[in-house]
């Protein structure tokens, strides 16, 4: 069985033939320009891309490593070139509503042009409307307008002084109005010489001074009225004046921007506002007051109201723009609202408001990723709102959640981008399963396979792909044999010999540590030495733990036997991981049979320091006995098996087939060669099934067999499944072809036992019964006498009991 079962040295390793490579190192290869084995997730970015309905929005998943940042990057980029460059956005004055500046749109890379147009024009404002003012056709006019009022008044007046003068009273304009004195004999008297005079003559002065101060109320309302037509009339005046000046500066603007609504609307709103608040352009410096710059600064006209705020500007852009947003903040993502500090308070306007990664985007892609996002409190929510609405509001979020003072409320932007996350696998199915409108939202998945097919054409495009590393990154090229290594790596990365890994991230590690290497040694090419010494340099630096383990070991103060034989007692494999290192290692593992009625006893489980998957495991060993053995009569007995010296949690079923051989050996009492480790879950039929790690497994036991002194009957037994994983260091293969260390693979429960112990297991006649001299046959028996003993205790136990009745 030993014979049939044993791999040979070629199938523990697949090797890359150098010679299939036709150059001399990779500078004379073409560097490769497509993607190596993503055609499903390429196919569905390219589809997301391609569809403008609204909720085709991409979440892309994978495990790290497979490139998905630089093949989003460089598709996105490839289709953003094709498209029309999106315009520019600036945020300007609401002047119906200054607590809601509003974002105009600004035809591309014009945005800074059209802020320093309108600076420009408010300045030549500042300059001209006073000019225009000061001049003289102007004052000509101002004079003629003040004249004709100013001639009412007077007549206005003569005629009230008139009247007065006919009812003997004569009127003194004051500071505080209009003051009337009585005249007597052509003499204004005072008030003792008026109560001098007889009652009769006061009576009718007062009568007099009563129709004099109705005709003083009446003409005060008419020069009002004529200083409001005079004011109405310079305004207007005024007005003509400067929409003379500013239209004509304005109309230039409007015909450079005349196919722009967004700025002609603004522009309109700003010379309305100009000649609403002409007096801020033409007001004289005021005298300063002497509490000014100590308490209360004297008001100065503010000019701010016609800034313009670039929140966009696309001038050096070709196509639509592609956003990669590493830290998807709430205000790197949607914008901010700064502020100042004034005063004791902070003070805030439409100037302050900057932009964030949607608006920068608007028009073209957004990349960010998931984790990040969700990190990020209020991002989520206000990502989807936005996305669905197709609007952006740029708020200010410590407002919105109840904390400081009141600020500006932007009017929203509309919004028009393509948004694509990079996510793993159990962010993508967390959202997809709990949150309603994610996949009304991401409606495009694109999924990043760790693998390839191993074909002579994608070996030929991982040489394309090293070529274009070396290029990209200034590294020296590879020789043949260093391609080689590096395909091997590949294929060992992912444990297949079929298949070669396309996690560049690692290769591409690799890739600069051989390059090292190789400048190491002053040579300006990568040989195949200079890869694996880059490996094993790598492993060196993160394999302290694993030498301690395997200290321990050596020293026996972790017990394993590599030689003799023993009773119930086998060698399991196990994988330990830390970070990106993993390595195997032997653990004993014991079983003990005994009559009773309890079962499997996993000590693990009983301990709560198991898993359920090994819980699994250890209760399909349950099913597989009875299968086998209780076929004709019921088992009745117990068993106990456990991993010695195991402290921590344990979990997986790579083991099970494990536990099973060592039960199989307690039962029948035919020794377990300790030479021998194994791997492999098992079924309820009896069938080895493939397990993970199987080269670290492999490789860890070698190391410990090597360690305790190889003696050529050292081994492992892997499932059949897992020969197809095996990319073994050639250290193992070198000891395999020296007849030290061997490699056995079984299908069955039956192979794997008559390996063991050397005997066979046995097959059943017609009634179920096993040969004597087999494993099963000895299990069988057992398990009879167990029955049998059973039965005659139940028997005196009886009689002990009708005795004592």
């Amino acid at each position: 069985m030993k014979k049939q079962c044993e791999l040979k040295p070629s199938d523990l390793r697949s090797t890359c033939d150098p010679k299939m490579f036709t150059f001399k190192d990779t500078s004379e290869v073409n560097p490769l320009e497509k993607v190596i084995g993503q055609e499903r997730a390429v196919q569905a970015i390219e589809f997301g891309l391609n569809m403008k309905s609204p909720g085709y929005n991409i979440f892309v998943t994978g495990i790290e490593g497979t490139g998905k940042s630089t093949i989003i990057k460089d598709i996105v980029h490839q289709y953003a070139k094709k498209l029309p460059t999106p315009p520019d956005w600036c945020m300007v004055n609401n002047f119906k509503d200054e607590y809601r500046p509003k974002a105009i749109s600004v035809p591309e890379k014009k945005a800074m042009r059209f802020s320093k147009t309108v600076n420009k024009l408010i300045d030549d404002l500042k300059e001209e409307l006073p000019k225009a003012f000061e001049h003289e056709s102007y004052q000509q006019k101002l004079s003629e307008v003040q004249k004709v009022f100013t001639d009412q008044q007077k007549d206005i007046i003569k005629k009230l002084e008139s009247s007065a003068s006919e009812h003997k009273i004569k009127i003194n304009r004051t500071k505080t109005g209009y003051q009337t004195i009585p005249i007597v004999k052509d003499k204004a008297i005072s008030p003792e010489e008026f109560l001098a005079l007889p009652k009769d003559s006061q009576a009718e002065i007062e009568e007099n001074i009563s129709r004099v101060q109705a005709e003083i109320d009446a003409t005060v309302r008419e020069i009002n009225k004529i200083n409001q037509s005079m004011g109405s009339q310079i305004e207007k005046l005024m007005q003509e004046i400067a929409l003379f000046v500013v239209k004509q500066r304005i109309d230039v603007i409007r015909d450079e921007y005349k196919a722009c609504r967004d700025i002609l609307n603004y522009i309109d709103e700003v010379q309305a506002d100009i000649l609403e608040n002409v007096q801020d352009f033409i007001a004289s410096s005021e005298t300063k007051s002497p509490m000014e710059g100590l308490m209360f600064p004297s008001a100065k006209p503010s000019f701010l109201r016609y800034q313009v705020n670039v929140l966009v500007d696309q001038k050096d852009l070709k196509g639509a723009p592609v956003i990669f947003e590493t830290n998807p903040t709430y205000q790197n993502v949607f914008g901010q609202i700064e502020k100042r500090a004034y005063m004791g308070t902070v003070t805030t306007d439409f100037s302050m408001i900057q932009a964030g990664s949607l608006i920068r985007a608007n028009g073209g892609y957004l990349i960010m990723e998931i984790e990040s996002i969700l990190m990020n409190p209020l991002v989520w929510e206000a990502l989807k709102r936005a996305l669905q609405n197709k609007l952006l509001f740029i708020e200010d979020v410590t407002s919105t959640l109840g904390f400081g003072t009141s600020s500006l409320r932007p009017e929203p932007v509309p919004l028009e981008v393509k948004v694509i996350l990079l996510g793993s696998y159990d962010l993508f199915h967390l959202l997809q399963n709990h949150d309603s409108k994610f996949n009304k939202i991401f409606k495009v998945r694109a999924d990043f396979d760790h693998e390839v097919a191993k074909t002579d054409d994608t070996i030929q495009n991982y040489a394309r792909f090293i070529a274009r590393a070396c290029k990209e990154e200034n590294l020296n090229p590879l020789t043949p044999k260093g391609v080689a290594a590096i395909v091997e790596y590949g294929e060992k990365y992912i444990s297949d010999k079929n298949k070669l890994s396309v996690r560049f991230g690692p290769i591409m590690g690799i890739l600069r540590e051989a390059d090292y290497w190789a400048r190491k040694r002053n040579s300006n090419k990568v040989t195949d030495k200079d890869v694996i010494r880059a490996f094993t340099e790598y492993r060196f630096r993160y394999n302290l733990y694993e030498e301690k383990i395997h200290e321990s070991y050596v020293d026996d103060t972790i017990m394993i036997d590599v030689k003799g034989d023993e009773i119930g007692q086998v060698n399991a494999l196990a994988v330990f991981q830390i970070g990106d290192i993993s390595f195997g290692r032997p653990s004993r593992i014991t079983a003990e049979t005994y009559m009773g009625k309890q079962g499997v006893v996993n000590i693990e489980r009983e301990a709560k320091l198991s898993g359920k998957t090994h819980d699994k495991g250890v209760l399909i060993l349950s099913g597989y006995l009875g299968r086998t053995f209780a076929q004709s009569y019921p088992l009745n007995l117990s068993i106990s098996i456990t991993f010695e010296q195991s402290y921590g949690g344990i979990d997986g079923d790579s083991a099970s087939s494990t536990e099973l051989y060592a039960i199989i050996s307690s039962l029948s009492g035919i020794p377990i060669h300790q030479g021998i480790a194994v791997t492999g879950s098992v079924n309820q039929k009896g069938k080895i099934q493939a397990i993970g790690g199987v080269n670290q497994k492999i490789e860890g036991f070698f190391d410990v067999c090597k360690a305790k002194k190889l003696t050529g009957r050292q081994a492992v037994m892997i499932p059949n499944a897992n020969v197809k994983n095996l990319m073994l260091k050639r250290e193992v293969i070198d000891a395999v072809k020296a007849g030290k260390f061997h490699i056995y693979q079984v299908s069955t429960v039956e192979q794997g036992i008559e390996i063991l112990t050397g005997v066979p297991a046995g097959k059943p006649d017609e009634n179920g019964d096993y040969p004597d001299d087999t494993v099963f046959g000895k299990v069988q028996a057992k398990l009879k006498r167990y029955l049998e003993r059973s039965f005659e205790l139940k028997k005196q136990f009886d009689s002990q009991n009708e005795t004592n009745g």
